[in-house]
């Protein structure tokens, strides 16, 4: 046991050291320590001005249109396109999704039922009372006969099924 976790313990140190190697060797292969007599930068004169216009590449290079940044959505060339990881209760959550909107639609459903008992039952006491109020004696006691035809008349209609 002791062996082993001795063993893995200089791997790990083997593989710091190699990164810290390769990265060393990377940092100096893109920064050059000479420079051969073609390439070495001229130095810089302090009496030369700077001009005001700018450079022809970097003209260029203003007057071309931008490239678009990659997107998320498209893949880049040579890469294969991301598989979509599967989800855990995947399928739980659907079900669930699709109970709340029978729950949702169920209750708009009684809202609505409860709306037209609510209705109707106003519209039967509005009757009542308006019938009441016909069949109430008049100055000699008898019924007034024009405001209970208009009451019979709306119920005549509502169950004749016309408004």
């Amino acid at each position: 046991m002791q062996k082993i976790k001795k063993d893995l313990i200089h791997k790990a140190k083997i593989k710091k050291q190699y990164a810290k190697v390769r990265e060393r060797e990377q940092v100096a292969a893109h920064k050059p320590a000479y420079y051969d007599e073609d390439e070495a930068p001229e130095p810089a004169t302090p009496a030369a001005p700077a001009s005001l216009e700018l450079h022809p590449d970097r003209v260029k290079m203003l007057d071309e249109p931008l490239p678009e940044p990659h997107s998320s959505h498209t893949p880049r060339p040579g890469r294969k396109p991301k598989r979509l990881r599967p989800q855990p209760f995947h399928h739980e959550t659907e079900i669930a999704r699709k109970r709340k909107e029978e729950a949702e639609a169920q209750q708009k459903a009684r809202a609505e039922a409860a709306g037209q008992r609510e209705a109707k039952l106003a519209e039967r006491e509005r009757f009542r009372k308006m019938m009441a109020k016909a069949r109430s004696g008049g100055p000699n006691g008898e019924r007034k006969l024009g405001r209970e035809s208009a009451v019979l008349l709306e119920k005549v209609k509502r169950l004749v099924g016309g408004t």
